[in-house]
């Protein structure tokens, strides 16, 4: 397995070295993947399982009983069902900050989620801000550098649901993307299904599910904070034909107003962005810059296939003259 596992027992030790061995490592992942997982991490197992067995009976409901958080028609949070485009469904809603969620787009089924995705909520946000402060000290700031640049932090859970696929090959679970915000913190069930790259997907390591262990990866803003030094993780994830698969992704994103520039700018170096920004504004240009992306895939795709067209049409062209040249006696061939 590639992609580093880092426990994190005595992360809070600040007088002997633990700490440091663990800033170390941290941030020789974040400089080479912008990705890693994260044991001993604190969060409560029992928690975790909750939440898992929650999720899961969730989307065992019937249908009606998911679409009654139906999404559609620009709401806050609620289900979506994906199947036919990217082979998953999801029910997401914001969590932080705890004045602004909206309890009408979380779901009171199961009996139980609401109580558990609160104190689920609360712990990875305490997880995430830690693993921000290590960061913060890597780059030479306070400890709450990081954090404090988002102003306001807020959390999306996102839990995703891939049915068993019969032609995984025809569908992609989610597509190649790097995450917009500041750091998302997955969990990932046995199955697995997430992967990474870090050559422009030329090759693809599959993240393999540790029991109990986070996913860490940093988004576009914690990229750009540290002028680039740490990777925003490029990722994927694919479906399975023989079972299903879950995982509950947590992202922890700054405010819209946030500024967005490099924190540090070390000797040497050149800011990776012209001009501070908003993270809305950030937000804003990346979704453009995904939807053109998209349109330019689509017109080569649909250029690949046409050209494929016509060179079957002229395969047939050519097998058909061969076949009536090979038909035809000698002597009429050249008559």
């Amino acid at each position: 397995n590639e992609i580093p596992v880092i426990s994190l027992a005595g992360i809070d030790d600040n007088e002997g070295n633990r700490r440091s061995e663990i800033r170390k490592k941290i941030v020789e992942a974040c400089e080479d993947w912008g990705l890693f997982q994260v044991v001993d991490h604190g969060v409560d197992a029992t928690l975790i399982s909750q939440m898992t067995r929650l999720a899961t009976e969730f989307f065992a409901l019937p249908a009606q009983e998911k679409l009654r958080f139906d999404m559609s028609g620009g709401k806050k949070g609620g289900f979506i069902g994906e199947a036919v485009q990217d082979w998953r469904e999801i029910v997401t809603y914001f969590s932080q900050p705890k004045r602004l969620r909206d309890y009408t787009r979380w779901p009171d089924k199961p009996e139980g989620w609401i109580a558990v995705t609160e104190k689920y909520s609360d712990s990875l946000m305490e997880l995430a801000c830690k693993l921000l402060e290590v960061l913060s000290e890597a780059m030479g700031l306070e400890k709450e550098a990081l954090t404090k640049a988002c102003v306001e932090m807020d959390q999306k859970v996102v839990v995703n649901y891939y049915p068993k696929c019969p032609q995984p090959d025809l569908t992609l679970g989610l597509k190649r993307h790097t995450d917009p915000g500041t750091i998302t913190l997955l969990l990932q069930d046995q199955v697995g299904g997430l992967q990474a790259t870090r050559d422009g997907g030329n090759t693809w390591i599959t993240v393999e599910p540790v029991e109990g262990a986070f996913v860490v990866n940093l988004g576009d803003h914690g990229h750009y904070l540290s002028n680039g030094r740490f990777k925003n993780a490029d990722h994927q994830a694919v479906v399975n034909s023989n079972t299903s698969r879950l995982s509950i992704a947590t992202f922890q994103n700054p405010a819209p107003e946030a500024v967005v520039y490099p924190l540090k700018i070390r000797e040497g170096e050149k800011a990776v962005m012209e001009e501070p920004i908003t993270f809305m504004e950030m937000y804003k240009r990346k979704m453009s810059k995904d939807i053109e992306l998209a349109k330019l895939k689509k017109l080569a795709k649909e250029a690949d296939d046409e050209d494929k067209k016509k060179k079957m049409k002229q395969s047939l062209f050519d097998n058909n003259n061969k076949e009536s040249f090979e038909s035809k006696p000698i002597d009429k061939l050249f008559a």
